[in-house]
């Protein structure tokens, strides 16, 4: 079972292999490609730092635990019609994803991330809600 707070259940769809360090790109990129190839696997909703967090360096200044992280938490998982707590598949995630998200939500719901002018997570979801599946993470 992988753990994943709110946002990550969308930004997971927009991973292309950018990230905060080498690390934190080789565990994100092992949780995508292990939930793209394997989409039955169980995700718990969690509240606060979770498995991708773990990952995320020691030299930075960590933002998992900012209040306004938290927020968008919060309003994505409203947003899905999940509650913390609850554990999903991945695909089934995936399906509320494409029933309840638009490409255009990311720049509302994700307005104060660093990753979000890159569109790669509008593109991840537009690709969801047409039905199809997430390509693989480029390789370097």
């Amino acid at each position: 079972m992988i753990q994943l707070r709110g946002h990550h259940l969308l930004c997971l769809l927009g991973y292309r292999g950018m990230g905060y360090s080498p690390a934190f790109c080789e565990n994100m990129t092992i949780v995508y490609e292990h939930l793209r190839q394997e989409p039955q696997t169980m995700i718990r909703v969690v509240l606060g730092p979770d498995d991708l967090c773990a990952a995320f360096p020691r030299d930075q200044e960590a933002h998992c635990e900012n209040r306004t992280v938290y927020q968008r938490d919060a309003e994505i998982i409203a947003k899905l019609g999940l509650e913390v707590g609850m554990e999903r598949s991945w695909a089934a995630i995936c399906g509320q994803v494409a029933l309840e998200v638009k490409p255009a939500d990311i720049s509302n719901l994700c307005a104060t991330c660093r990753w979000e002018p890159y569109g790669v997570c509008a593109d991840g979801v537009r690709i969801i809600g047409e039905g199809g599946v997430l390509p693989p993470v480029p390789k370097k």
